[in-house]
Parts: structure tokens; C-alpha cells; sequence
């Protein structure tokens, strides 16, 4: 792996940022530029910790590299405050998609929560059509620029309040208006995805798709609620599956594991995992296994058989980017271009599409790869 002077990663010869990427696990309300931030504070009167950009932009990732979920999660404050008008919606998610295909992204998965941005007069519908414009106007601009694009909404309900079932509701009423699933996030520990059996059980009644947070800051608790109480498709980060693993020998580079019940299912069932590897240091989510990226189980998981996938979570927290992502588990694995392409085919295959449209990713991905 080598980095020129403009910062482009390559490896074996290719251009990691060119190569197609899919993108699962990433946040609207983590990934706005630091620039609109203080452009549209501004434009409502309401005041910024620093008034440059680059400074604006170092707050947000020091303020996150806290070690606590919680702590991490109060840096969206100010994320979200800039994000109560049509206008500022719209401008964030069309930013957000042009910056996912300068990055290689050729599909991804937006997930927000419309009932964070109602304090300014937004009606739930208000707030969805708002994104989904920025949305549409991005994959455009993408696809003046040659790159073609598509992202799909992940309608949020906040697993802490007591709007999830309407907010199931409304994600199903938007399907094929621009969203593909439904998620919960927010604090995990102390608030299962059992809170809101009501709300996933509507979800179910309709067949659509889900995403669970979980594994994260709570452990396999967590997981299994998720699983048997959201009938989640996907595991919302998932990394603390590892504690359902006990290494009995480590020889060489063999390492024996035993499995426990949970992650047996997980890994024989192939449910995804949305591993955000910066993201997971940052919150403290792998502390148990170590202080370093090096120390993430991600790579005994994928070496284990688990659907791993990679993705950014928050970009403007993490001060990443999915290309970002896969340079460090390439220094920290030493991966080559085939991993990097397995990811990307775990990805494309979970993502909430209907199955030809995910085979014509996995095409899209296998040329690019081998181009």
C-alpha cells in the first residue's frame, strides 16, 4: 500500500478510492461538511464551538474520541440543530451522496431520524421529502460528474423515546418513495429493541427490511433482542459478537475458537455485520479486546466465516471515509485487493434491494475490481 502526494491510497497497482464500495452503516446527522455547519449556523443565529472549517472539523474528532457511546452521541447536537429546515436537509443529503461518489461509493444506505428534525416546524413527511430531494438532486450532480450513485433511506426511530411505531409507520409509507429499511439508534445500553416489539412486529406484518443497532454498547443481550425482537436483518455494528467466541488455542496463525449459540446462528445464518472500525475505537465498543485498531476483532470474524462488511458510521466524527476505513484494516490485517473485494461483495449482498438489482452490484463490483 502506497499514498501519493494527493493522499490517494493505492494498492497493488489500484486506486482504492476508485475502486466501487458500498456503504451500509453511515449516518446523515455524522456526516455533514464542517463548512455547511457553520454556513447554515450561521443563516439561523445559532453559535459554532469554532468558526473554521479545518478547526470545526478537529472539535467534532476529538469530542468523539471519547471511549463512551454516550459521550460520542453528544456531538450530534449541533449536527442536527442546523438540520430542522427543508433547506438545510436538502442541502445535507445532497452533499452527503456527492461525497459518497467522490469516494467510490457506488451504492449506500442513508440513516436518519425524522423525529430529530421537527423543532422548527418540519412535519415527519416534511422532513423525508426534504431528504429525499437533496437525496435525488445528489445522485444527479453524481451522474453529471460520470459517476453513477444510489442511496436509499434508513428511516430511524430513536430507540430512548416512544415514537418507533409511528416512525415504522412512516418508513413503510415511503417504501419506494426512497426508503429501503428501518433502524433504531441512539443509547443502547438500558434500551433493547424489545421496547418496541410493537413497532417491529408492524414491520414484519409489512416485510420490510430492518437494521438494528446492537453490539455496540451493550452486549450479546443486545443482539439476541434484536435478532428474536427485531427480526434484524442486518446487526447495526454487531462487534460484540466476539464475547459469544472463546479461543481455545492460538498456533501460528490458526487460531481454534469455540462458538456459542449466538454467534454459531449469526455466522451459519450469514447475517451482516456493519462494522464501523474507527467508530468501534472511538466508542469504546471493542475495549474489551484492546486500545488499537490492530486489536479490533474484525479480523477474526472475517477469518471465522461472519458476512463482515465496512463502513464509516460518521464521518464527521471519525474524520473518515470508507476509502479511509479500508486503508487501515489493510495496515492493521495486511489485506489485499481480494478482501478488500469480499467486503464489498458481503455489502452488496445485504444491502435492502431487491435481488437483482444487489447481483447487478455484485457485477458492478467484480469488473471494477478486476479492471
Amino acid at each position: 500500500m502506497s499514498i501519493d502526494a494527493n493522499g490517494d491510497v493505492t494498492i497493488q497497482g489500484a486506486s482504492l478510492r476508485a475502486l466501487p464500495k458500498i456503504s451500509l452503516h453511515d449516518h446523515l446527522d455524522g456526516a455533514l461538511r464542517p463548512a455547511t455547519i457553520i454556513e447554515l449556523a450561521d443563516g439561523i443565529g445559532i453559535d459554532v464551538p469554532e468558526s473554521d472549517p479545518r478547526r470545526l472539523g478537529k472539535w467534532f474528532a476529538s469530542k468523539s474520541d471519547s471511549g463512551s457511546l454516550v459521550e460520542y452521541l453528544k456531538t450530534f447536537d449541533l449536527a442536527t440543530a442546523v438540520m430542522q429546515t427543508k433547506e438545510g436537509l436538502t442541502r445535507v443529503a445532497r452533499e452527503f451522496v456527492q461525497d459518497l461518489a467522490k469516494d467510490g461509493v457506488i451504492y449506500g444506505e442513508v440513516r436518519w431520524a425524522p423525529e430529530q428534525h421537527l423543532t422548527r416546524g418540519l412535519s415527519l413527511d416534511d422532513a423525508v421529502d426534504a431528504v429525499q430531494q437533496g437525496i435525488e438532486e445528489g445522485e444527479d450532480a453524481a451522474d453529471r460528474a460520470g459517476h453513477s450513485i444510489r442511496v436509499g433511506q434508513l428511516i430511524t426511530a430513536m430507540r430512548h423515546a416512544d415514537r418507533a411505531r409511528e416512525i415504522a409507520e412512516l418508513a413503510v409509507s415511503y417504501r419506494g418513495r426512497g426508503a429501503v429499511g428501518f433502524d433504531i439508534a441512539g443509547p443502547e445500553d438500558g434500551f433493547p429493541p424489545s421496547n418496541h416489539r410493537a413497532a417491529f412486529d408492524y414491520l414484519a406484518d409489512n416485510f420490510f427490511p430492518v437494521t438494528v443497532h446492537a453490539g455496540e454498547a451493550a452486549g450479546l443481550a443486545s443482539i439476541r433482542s434484536a435478532l428474536l425482537d427485531g427480526r434484524a436483518l442486518r446487526l447495526g455494528h454487531g462487534v460484540r459478537i466476539a464475547e459469544d467466541l472463546q479461543v481455545i488455542t492460538e498456533e501460528g496463525d490458526e487460531v481454534k475458537v469455540q462458538f456459542g449459540d449466538l454467534a454459531r446462528w449469526v455466522r451459519d445464518r450469514e447475517i451482516p455485520l456493519e462494522l464501523s472500525p474507527s467508530s468501534n475505537l472511538q466508542t469504546g465498543a471493542i475495549a474489551a479486546w484492546g486500545k488499537t485498531l490492530a486489536d479490533h476483532p474484525f479480523d477474526l470474524l472475517y477469518q471465522l466465516g461472519f458476512a463482515v462488511t465496512v463502513n464509516v458510521d460518521n464521518r464527521t466524527m471519525s474524520a473518515t471515509s470508507l476509502t479511509r476505513e479500508l486503508a487501515l484494516l489493510v495496515e492493521a490485517f495486511e489485506y489485499d485487493l481480494d478482501d478488500l473485494e469480499t467486503f464489498q461483495f458481503n455489502a452488496a449482498s445485504a444491502a435492502f434491494l431487491p435481488v437483482e438489482e444487489r447481483e447487478e452490484l455484485v457485477e458492478m463490483i467484480s469488473e471494477g475490481f478486476s479492471g
